[in-house]
Formats: C-alpha cells, structure tokens, sequence
C-alpha cells in the first residue's frame, strides 16, 4: 500500500520534474504537434551538424549529438512520445526501468538505424539525386546584400499516411514477390536453351509490399507534389552564377534520403519601362568581375566644348558625378575609370569591407543626322579659320605614316 502511494506521489510530481531537463522538443526546434516527416527532417539536419566525425574536437558538439539522438529516440516512437508528452522526462525513464525498454540506446545507433550502414559518414543509406533550380536576382540585389524567399515545387513524403501509401497505415508481403521486390523470369534463348531474368516485380513495384487501402491523399504512391518555401541570402558583392547547397530538401521519398536542393543564382536581366521607384541609372549598369561598366551618352557640342555634368543614381542611390570644364574634348570610344564605384568585393566565408572594384564609363558621341539650312556653310567657314591651326594630325592620329599631312577638324 505504502509503495502504491510513493509510486503515484511520483507520478503527480512528474509534470514540475520535466522543467528541470531540456525540453526534446526545443532540442529538436520542433513543435509539440511536428508530424513524423518534421521529426526526420529536424534529427537528420541536428545528427549530421553535431556529428562528432566533423567535429573530432569540440565536446560540446558530441553533447549536442547525444541529446539530439536521446530526443529523436523517444519522440519518434509513439508508444514513449505519449509518456513523455504526459509525465516527461522521468516519466520515460519510468517506463524503461520497468522493462519495456531498456536504458537509452546508443546515439551513434540511432543515427545508423536512420541513415542505415555503421552510424558514420560514407556508409549511409541510398542518397537521392540532387535537385537543381535556377532562381533571378537583379544586380541591385547583388551590390547591396538582400534576403528573398522562394518556392520550389518537388517531391515530399505524403504526411497523411507518414510514406506508407496506406489508408490504415497497414502494408503487407507482396504475394508475388514474396517480399524481395524482384521475380525471375525464363526466356527461351533456343530449343533447349533458357536465359533467366530478374525483373521488378510488376504487382508491388519493386516495393516488396503492396496495400489493401490505398492513401486517398496520395493514392498509394507514399509521395505527393508539393510546393516548399525556403529563404536565400544574397550577400553583398556575391557573383552571379553562385551556386547554394540546401542540404537534404530534394526530392523526398521513402526509400532513399533526400538529396541536396542546389540554387543557382544568376543576374535577372534589366527591363524598360520598369518600377520607376526602384530604377535607376545603376539598374542598367553591366558587371563583369567586381567592375561594373556604363555607357554616357554625349551631344556633339558637348564633346567638343566641354561644360557639362552627368549625375549617375547608382544601385545603392548614392551620387556619381561626371563632368568636364569648358574648353575639354571628349574623343568618341574613350572609357573613364573611376575607382571603388564598382560591385563590392566578395570572397566566400569572409565577412567585412575588402573594397571595391571600379567603375568603366564609356563616351558615345551623338552626331545629328542632318544639317539645318545655312549650318554648312557656317560650320564650313569656322573649320576653315582654325584647320591650320588646329587640325587633325591624320599621321598621328590614325596610324598612317609620317608625312605631315592635315586634315580638317
């Protein structure tokens, strides 16, 4: 009777002694209501970061490992899931010392009944093909640094019948197969002369079990279409073409671990007649390496006579001033480099300012297409007055040999 009463007495103190243990749920960033799908994605995530096979020197990471197993061990089955939920974790200790279970297992033995193979890298279970998408980002984003979200649609475990493709959860032995996913078949080559042949077996599909109630959610297949949002981080002075790794978010299936969804990030082109809030000069910009390249457009006097002043907006809205006093020419095709207005330098796993690359602006000079009347006859006078003064120097200028030929202007 006395043991009766210390036993309950335990039992209503169950509920205040779980606060003094990390909670499996906060261990694996999971909600209390996280589905089965949820619970892999979380440990398979947690198991490989704190693995010590990559991190041979950091026990606190071999912690980590060994509570992210303790936690997934329990809440992965539903037997000790309730207990936990209910009495927490004494309430789990409890029911293993009373023999249902014994102590707790081995971490590396729940990342190998997980991954399949020894419970280290390399000898895991099938792995999935990767899965490439292909996501645009204007160069503004590339020269100040943004976040986006995105979605992508792949292949996920169906949730309603947790992969099994049954209604009631139940798939038994394939009666063709016999539970191998593969049958033998004979094929006469000859008289007298048979080939055997193994072949997926056509009734499970090579699955080794079939279902009686088929999933409605899924229709039996155990996977479903699905669309998954994920963030991107673009950092500042990124190159366009870089390729992100999200590891394990391919596509998902029962049978194999998912492999690695693989974003490749490349410069949207820029369009006219765009968002005018968010264009500007810079929008139009082109980039190659950290420099960044612009073409000015000049009139024919301001080439000549100098003068005049350009304001370029750049992709963060700061100020670019081009300019050119009275009195200085602009040849057609000469390019200006101006330092540190290019895209921002960026090296992989580097945080900081490492500079800067520069800004190529290329002068166009505009001709008008034709000549009013009596401008002829004016410009004509005028090249008159100063070609022997100032002339072009065809040999100089050109490439032709000496021979001190002018020209007019």
């Amino acid at each position: 009777m006395i043991s009766r009463l210390l036993f309950f007495g335990l039992l209503a103190l169950l509920p205040l002694l779980v606060l003094a243990a990390e909670d499996y749920y906060k261990i694996l960033d999971v909600s209390k209501d996280a589905d089965e799908r949820q619970l892999k994605k979380a440990y398979r995530k947690l198991s490989k970061q704190y693995h010590p096979d990559k991190n041979p020197d950091n026990p606190k990471a071999h912690e980590k490992f060994v509570e992210v197993s303790e936690a997934y061990d329990v809440l992965s089955d539903e037997e000790l899931r309730k207990i936990y939920n209910q009495y927490g974790h004494e309430g789990v200790a409890q029911h293993k010392q009373g023999g249902q279970r014994g102590g707790g297992r081995d971490p590396f033995d729940v990342f190998s009944s997980f991954f399949g193979g020894g419970g280290h890298f390399g000898r895991g279970q099938r792995r999935g093909p990767n899965m490439e998408v292909r996501v645009h980002m204007p160069l503004r984003d590339f020269y100040v640094g943004a976040e986006h979200e995105f979605k992508v649609e792949k292949q996920a475990i169906c949730s309603a019948c947790q992969g099994s493709g049954s209604k009631d959860g139940v798939r038994e032995t394939c009666t063709k197969c016999k539970g191998q996913g593969a049958i033998l078949q004979k094929h006469m080559l000859a008289p007298g002369i048979f080939q055997q042949v193994q072949m997926q077996c056509d009734q499970c599909g090579g699955q080794r079990s079939t279902v009686k109630h088929a999933c409605a959610t899924c229709k039996g297949q155990r996977v479903v279409r699905a669309e998954e949002g994920y963030e991107l981080v673009i950092e500042r002075g990124m190159p366009a073409g870089v390729r992100v790794n999200y590891e394990n978010e391919g596509d998902e299936s029962p049978d194999f671990e998912a492999g690695d969804l693989v974003v490749n990030v490349v410069e949207k082109d820029p369009e006219l007649g765009g968002d005018a809030k968010t264009q500007t000069d810079g929008t139009f910009f082109r980039r190659k390496g950290p420099n960044l390249f612009w073409r000015e457009v000049l009139s024919l006097r301001e080439a000549w006579m100098g003068g005049w002043t350009r304001n370029l907006t750049h992709l963060d809205n700061h100020i670019v001033q081009l300019s050119r006093p009275v009195g200085t020419v602009v040849q057609p095709g000469t390019v200006e480099i101006i330092a540190n207005e290019g895209m921002p330098v960026w090296q992989q796993g580097e945080s900081g300012d490492l500079g800067f690359g520069a800004l190529h602006v290329e002068y166009m000079v505009v001709l008008p297409d034709q000549m009013e009347k009596g401008m002829g006859k004016d410009f004509s006078a005028l090249w008159e007055k100063w070609r022997k003064k100032t002339g072009v120097d065809l040999g100089r200028d050109s490439g032709r040999p000496a021979g001190g030929v002018r020209d007019e202007l």
